[in-house]
C-alpha cells in the first residue's frame, strides 16, 4: 500500500501528485521526479519563449471497458506544473520515513476545444522541422494564453466545471432596440440619481417578490430599510416554504444597485450582503447591470445562498408589473410606483418579519 494519496480535482482544475521516490534515497534522483523538476523550470519561466518549450502534462484515468480492468484510459485534460515541494512520507508496511516530492498541477479549460486536444499538436512538438510558433498554433486556446502571459493567466485558464453554470453577459443585458433595453434605460435614467436610491430599493424589492412568486414559492413583502443602520441590507422580505404546520419561514435580505447597464457590478457589494446572512437566511442582489464571470464563480463555488438578479430580469419584471397595473408607459408606472415608497420604509430588525 502506498503511503501517499494523489488528489485529482479535475472539475476545479487541480491535481496534486506525489512523485516516484519510494525509499530513503534522494527524491531528486528518482527518474520521474527528475523529469518533472526539469519541466518545473520551464513551466514557471518568466520568458514566453521558454514557456513555449514546456511539455504539456496530459492527465488520464484508468477505466474499465467490457469488464477489462487494465489497458484502458480516459483523457481528463492537459495542464502545467505550478509548484513542487519536498514532503516527508511514512510507509506503514515497512515502517520507514522517507522524502518525496509533491507536485501541483493546473488543469486547463478545454471548453473551446470540446474537451479534446489535437494530437497533431503533441506530435508536432517532436518534429525538429517545425518551430515553436508553428506547433503553438494547434495548441488549445488556454495553453496559448498561458504561453503568452504566464502566471497571471493561470486562474482564467484553469478548468472549472462551475463555469458551465455561469451566465454570459449577453444573456444578462437586454439587446439594443428591444423593449427590455428601452425599459432598462428608462429605469437607469430615472433611478440613477443618488437622491433616488430609496426609490430603486423599493422597486428592487418588488422585482424580487415577482421573481419568487413566479417560481411558485410564497413571498411576503417586507420593507425598505432606513438610511442609518441598514448594515448592508436595502430591503427585507420573507420566503415561506410549505404549508400549515409543515411550513418554514426564511428571512430574505436584499441589496439593490442602480448601475450603468453595460458595466459589471462589483463583487464587494455581494460579499457585504452575504456577510450579513445568518443561518437559514437567504440573500438577493438586484442590479441594473450584470454579473461578471469571476463574481458568478465565487457565488457558485462558495455556495452562497443568494439570488443574483441582473438587468434583463429587472427590465422584464418591470414590464410585467407595468402591464399588470394597466400602464403602457413604463415611466408613468415608475412614478406611480414611487408614490408608495414612504409607507414601505421602516427601521426594524430583519428577524421581525418572521413574526408577521
Amino acid at each position: 500500500m502506498t503511503p501517499w494519496e494523489d488528489v485529482y480535482d479535475i472539475d476545479n482544475g487541480a491535481v496534486r501528485y506525489f512523485g516516484d521516490n519510494k525509499d530513503e534515497k534522494d527524491p531528486s534522483k528518482a527518474p520521474g521526479n527528475i523529469a518533472l523538476l526539469r519541466q518545473l523550470a520551464l513551466h514557471t519561466a518568466q520568458d514566453a519563449a521558454q514557456r513555449a518549450r514546456a511539455a504539456p502534462i496530459l492527465f488520464f484515468r484508468r477505466v474499465t471497458v467490457d469488464r477489462r480492468i487494465k489497458g484502458n484510459v480516459m483523457f481528463l485534460g492537459v495542464g502545467v506544473l505550478q509548484r513542487a515541494e519536498r514532503v516527508t512520507e511514512f510507509d506503514r508496511s515497512r515502517e520507514i520515513y522517507f522524502t518525496n516530492y509533491a507536485f501541483e498541477f493546473v488543469v486547463f479549460d478545454l471548453s473551446n476545444e470540446a474537451e479534446s486536444v489535437m494530437w497533431d499538436w503533441i506530435e508536432g512538438r517532436g518534429d525538429p522541422n517545425l518551430t515553436s510558433e508553428q506547433t503553438l498554433s494547434k495548441a488549445p486556446a488556454a495553453w496559448r494564453d498561458w504561453v503568452a502571459h504566464g502566471k497571471p493567466s493561470i486562474e482564467r485558464c484553469r478548468r472549472r466545471v462551475s463555469k458551465l453554470m455561469t451566465v454570459h453577459r449577453a444573456d444578462q443585458v437586454p439587446r439594443n432596440g428591444s423593449p427590455e433595453r428601452k425599459a432598462l434605460d428608462l429605469i437607469y435614467a430615472h433611478y440613477g440619481r443618488p437622491t433616488f436610491r430609496r426609490l430603486f430599493e423599493h422597486l428592487a424589492s418588488s422585482v424580487v417578490e415577482r421573481l419568487i412568486v413566479d417560481s411558485g414559492a410564497q413571498y411576503r413583502h417586507g420593507w425598505v430599510t432606513q438610511n442609518s443602520g441598514d448594515g448592508g441590507a436595502d430591503f427585507v422580505g420573507r420566503v415561506d416554504v410549505g404549508t400549515g404546520f409543515a411550513r418554514t419561514r426564511l428571512v430574505l435580505l436584499g441589496q439593490a444597485k442602480c448601475e450603468k447597464p453595460d458595466a459589471p457590478t462589483g463583487g464587494n457589494h455581494i460579499a457585504r450582503t452575504v456577510a450579513r446572512l445568518k443561518r437559514g437566511w437567504i440573500g438577493a442582489y438586484v442590479t441594473t447591470s450584470y454579473f461578471s464571470e469571476p463574481v458568478q464563480l465565487e457565488v457558485i463555488e462558495d455556495e452562497y445562498p443568494i439570488m443574483l438578479v441582473n438587468g434583463l430580469q429587472v427590465a422584464r419584471a418591470v414590464l410585467a408589473m407595468a402591464r399588470d397595473a394597466g400602464f403602457v408607459d413604463v415611466l408613468k408606472f415608475l412614478k406611480d410606483f414611487d408614490a408608495a415608497v414612504s409607507a414601505a420604509i421602516h427601521l426594524k430588525r430583519p428577524e421581525e418579519i418572521l413574526r408577521e
